[in-house]
C-alpha cells in the first residue's frame, strides 16, 4: 500500500470515530434532556415562574365576580321594583274609587249642611221662658 492511501484511510477512520463520538454525545444529551426527573424539574420551574401571574389573575377575577354579583343583585332588585309598580295599577284604581266616594260624601255633607243653615235662618227661634 502506498503511504498516501494509508493516510487517507486513517483520516477516514478518525472522521468515523469522531462521528460516532458525536452521535453518542447527541444520544446521551437527548436521553438526559428527556429524563423524567428533568421533566419534573422543568415543570416545577414553569410553575414557579407562572404561578404569581396566575394568582394575580385569580384575584382580579374574584374582584370582577364580586362586582358582577353586585350588579346582578341591583338589576334583579330594579326588575322586581318595576314589576311591583306595574302590578300596583289595581291598588291605584281602588284608591281612586275611594277618593271619588269620599268626595261625593263630602259634597253630600256640604249640601246637607247648607240646607240646614238655610232652615235654621228662616225658622224663628222659640221663645225662651224664664222662671221668675
Amino acid at each position: 500500500m502506498k503511504p498516501e492511501v494509508a493516510s487517507g484511510w486513517k483520516m477516514e477512520e478518525q472522521e468515523m470515530q469522531l462521528k460516532v463520538k458525536k452521535d453518542k454525545f447527541t444520544e446521551s444529551m437527548y436521553f438526559l434532556a428527556n429524563e423524567p426527573s428533568l421533566a419534573l424539574y422543568r415543570l416545577q420551574e414553569h410553575v414557579r415562574r407562572s404561578l404569581p401571574e396566575l394568582v394575580q389573575h385569580k384575584t382580579d377575577m374574584q374582584g370582577v365576580e364580586e362586582q358582577c354579583q353586585g350588579a346582578i343583585y341591583t338589576v334583579e332588585y330594579a326588575c322586581s321594583a318595576v314589576k311591583s309598580m306595574s302590578n300596583s295599577g289595581a291598588y291605584f284604581k281602588n284608591i281612586e274609587g275611594l277618593l271619588r266616594r269620599a268626595i261625593s260624601i263630602k259634597d253630600q255633607m256640604s249640601s246637607l249642611q247648607s240646607r240646614s243653615s238655610v232652615v235654621t235662618q228662616t225658622v224663628p227661634e222659640p221663645p225662651s221662658f224664664s222662671s221668675s
